[in-house]
């Protein structure tokens, strides 16, 4: 086994209050891009547009029927299953060894595969509103809706997900906050730790093992204890054949 996997089953061991902080890369085993590799979702044009301004609160409400087809056609993966990263740290929950997880993924898969208790920073694709009235919808009424989704009121319906120039749910950042804070082991997986204010949660963990999971560096690198390039999927393989 890999020296340095060896060394975080180790540290899991003696953890007892693990939080994993979770990126896109958690999700390209299910089959889902990530957002800023070579073949992620910011590598690629949609027409004349960049996704980082389709997927922005001023072209949602400017051009509802454009961002709603790049939506459904680059962000909604309806038929995603969970892998092992998702289902091993569920896993590690059951056993008492995790607080939980804060992700900055939409797709719910962290639910999914079992997990209780995620903290979800940029919301979700399985909620959508009603901006006219509130009321609430699963996401069959996105994906089986044609063009720009309208409640029976006649209100356009937007998911809840937190789109650029929107800021993040305040409570759902404070319980991050305090979940970081009272852990004592931090595992992040599968992200570049470059979007703010997520990645600047980690400067809230004062416990004693700050682990990096990733294939690229992050500019946090230089505070992790351990820091293991290789797939996420194969080092949460090692993880669950100890728990299971």
């Amino acid at each position: 086994m890999d020296k340095k996997i060896s060394e975080l089953l180790e540290i899991i061991k003696d953890s007892k209050r693990i939080v994993f902080m979770t990126g896109a890369g958690v999700s390209v085993p299910s089959g889902i891009p990530d957002f800023r590799s070579a073949n992620g979702l910011y590598s690629t044009k949609y027409g004349d547009l960049n996704p980082e301004t389709i997927i922005s609160h001023s072209f949602f409400e400017r051009y509802p029927d454009e961002f709603y087809r790049f939506y459904r056609d680059k962000m909604v993966y309806e038929k995603a299953l969970p892998n092992v990263i998702h289902k091993t740290m569920a896993l590690l929950e059951r056993c008492g060894k995790s607080l939980g997880v804060v992700t900055q993924n939409i797709d719910g898969l962290h639910q999914m595969g079992g997990s209780n208790d995620v903290l979800e920073l940029h919301g979700t694709i399985l909620k959508n509103r009603c901006l006219n009235c509130g009321k609430s919808f699963g996401l069959e009424k996105i994906v089986n809706s044609d063009g720009v989704p309208r409640c029976e009121c006649g209100g356009i319906i937007k998911p809840e997900v937190v789109l650029y120039e929107e800021g993040l749910d305040y409570d759902c950042l404070r319980r991050s906050v305090d979940r970081i804070r009272n852990a004592d082991t931090l595992i992040v997986v599968g992200t570049s730790l470059v979007v703010n204010p997520a990645a600047s949660l980690v400067s809230y963990f004062g416990g004693h093992k700050f682990i990096i999971i990733t294939m690229s560096e992050t500019p946090y690198d230089k505070y992790a204890d351990l820091i293991i390039r290789d797939k996420a999927e194969v080092v949460f393989e090692a993880i669950r054949k100890e728990y299971e």
